[in-house]
């Protein structure tokens, strides 16, 4: 079972920009948008044709990313803006009358979000999304609406939920709930409840923390990691 990890936060608060420090060879990128990196990133490349050894790829549709999911050698995968997984498929969808559609469309992200938690176990995925802060100062996981929320409670199926945080110019991530969100992680995970905007270090406690073989895993990857 692979190890998956929500990272929630409002637009502009550091989600996309924490992946600066991640290592481009060992990762796969997975946007439902398509919009440049928000640093510098000459070595992150969109995989085609002319570069097949790229990182990045494109889609909103859910069958097409749990394909990639499942087809990647790489062991880190990351899906940015993953609300717009429910909101484009809305969208396309506005025209039809009737629950059905919100049952369907709860039921293809459900389906993207177990395929995160059943590839190998070496594999880590973080799923970024933005956030929404309801009439009682709750926040949570941006969806689409409570009917929505009625049948799938995103944040119930991750066992790590961090979320971002801006405060006097310094971006950080919070790690344990404050009452009002729904942060969580493993008791011993993190030794404070504040720590630095960087997923690349995230990741590494997550290995550490499970026992994961980095450093196997990499000798183990083959030249083509697309």
């Amino acid at each position: 079972m692979s190890i998956a990890t929500l990272i929630l936060g409002r637009s502009g608060t550091g989600k996309t920009c924490s992946l600066r420090y991640m290592d481009p060879t060992q990762t796969l990128l997975i946007q439902t948008i398509r919009k440049p990196l928000p640093f510098h990133a000459p070595t992150w490349h969109y995989i085609s044709k002319e570069t097949p050894q790229g990182n990045k790829r494109v889609s909103d549709q859910w069958e097409t990313i749990i394909t990639w999911m499942h087809k990647t050698q790489r062991k880190i995968i990351v899906i940015d803006d993953f609300q717009y997984l429910l909101a484009n498929e809305f969208m396309r969808r506005s025209h039809e009358r009737g629950y059905e559609r919100f049952i369907e469309i709860g039921r293809h992200a459900w389906d993207v979000l177990s395929a995160a938690s059943a590839l190998p176990e070496d594999v880590r995925v973080y799923l970024l999304s933005h956030t929404e802060e309801e009439a009682n100062g709750h926040i949570k996981i941006k969806t689409i609406g409570k009917l929505l929320d009625e049948k799938i409670t995103v944040e119930g199926l991750f066992t790590i939920v961090l979320r971002t945080e801006v405060n006097q110019g310094q971006y950080t991530f919070t790690t344990q709930n404050n009452g009002r969100d729904t942060v969580k992680s493993p008791i011993g995970l993190f030794e404070t409840e504040r720590i630095d905007n960087d997923l690349a270090q995230i990741d590494k406690h997550i290995v550490n923390f499970y026992g994961i073989n980095a450093v196997a895993l990499q000798e183990e990857q083959s030249p083509c990691m697309n």
